[in-house]
């Protein structure tokens, strides 16, 4: 097969998961509902949180960035999905592929640094209660967010720009239903072991850095349960970031599991069960794990409803 430029490749086609026409309905049904209770989840923690005051702390003003990127790169990914399933032709533009990627690689990337910075605020609210107000400043808390927004861009920015360098092959076919690294980096001609090692730097950094951090962190959390002598506080102690370490748990290792790895060991079966967990299904677990787990938001969710009531009885 002869070879040419990425500029002379208009659009690829998505293959997808199935194709069973039988089964794409299902699955698009299956993906709609949880897409629709992705966004509803997401909106309604950033919402709760801007409206109660009481949710104005450094712990909330994680969490809803966290919601934010969660809504955002589950938006990336499943609306394009959700069409591809109803139709024949399966094809997205060159220029959408990539920014496909682009947006997706910066969301997780930055995902991965807000969830670590998440751990950090755990550690000072359980290991330093007397220095919390201090140390998680409003200022302390918008450089935490911001740096990890900065590693998102950086992360994509370098993906997207190198791979939009290089030649792929005749095939625009792409083994998967979105545009992620590894389907992406098989069409290429040249330069494939090149990338695949930048990828794997770039991911493997981002999760291990951010990895340390949490495990920093809670390991001194961990100690200072120990240390509570009571069971009633120790329960309570733990049950501060227990919603936390679930969502880490989860995210860590989808993210482990799909790419820190060469795409040489890429296998279409698991690793695209494993996309579908990590681009539909988490961003709606999360809202959920945060909610249901946490009795601040079950509150707040009450206080919003009765104000909400008021408000409309008083009219």
């Amino acid at each position: 097969m002869g070879r040419r430029n990425n500029t002379d490749v208009s659009d690829f086609i998505l293959l997808g998961l199935t194709d069973s026409y039988e089964i794409q309905l299902v699955l698009f049904n299956l993906f709609l509902l949880i897409y629709l209770i992705t966004v509803l989840g997401n909106a309604g923690m950033i919402l709760i949180i801007h409206l109660d005051l009481q949710l104005h702390t450094p712990m909330y003003f994680f969490l809803r960035h966290l919601s934010f990127i969660d809504f955002s790169y589950s938006t990336v990914i499943a609306p394009k999905t959700l069409e591809n399933l109803l139709t024949s032709t399966k094809r997205i533009s060159f220029g959408g592929c990539f920014s496909q990627m682009y947006f997706f690689i910066f969301f997780v990337a930055t995902e991965c640094f807000l969830l670590a910075s998440m751990a950090y605020d755990r550690y000072v609210a359980i290991s330093k209660p007397l220095q919390y107000p201090v140390i998680m400043s409003t200022d302390v808390c918008w450089s935490f967010v911001i740096a990890s927004y900065m590693v998102g861009f950086i992360d994509s920015t370098i993906t997207v720009l190198y791979m939009n360098t290089l030649n792929f092959c005749n095939s625009n076919v792409i083994h998967h239903f979105f545009c992620d690294t590894s389907p992406v980096v098989a069409l290429l001609c040249t330069n494939k072991r090149n990338v695949e090692i930048t990828i794997l730097i770039l991911a493997g950094t981002t999760i291990l850095v951010s990895l340390i951090i949490v495990s920093a962190s809670y390991m001194p959390i961990l100690a200072t349960i120990l240390k509570i002598k009571s069971a009633a506080g120790k329960r309570k102690a733990f049950s501060t970031c227990a919603s936390h370490l679930v969502g880490v748990t989860v995210f860590y290792g989808s993210m482990i599991f799909t790419y820190v790895k060469p795409s040489s060991s890429y296998t279409l079966g698991k690793d695209q069960v494993a996309s579908v967990f990590y681009t539909i299904v988490i961003p709606m677990l999360n809202p959920l794990i945060y909610s249901l787990r946490n009795k601040e938001v079950k509150n707040a969710l009450i206080r919003v409803m009765q104000k909400t009531g008021s408000a409309r009885n008083f009219r």
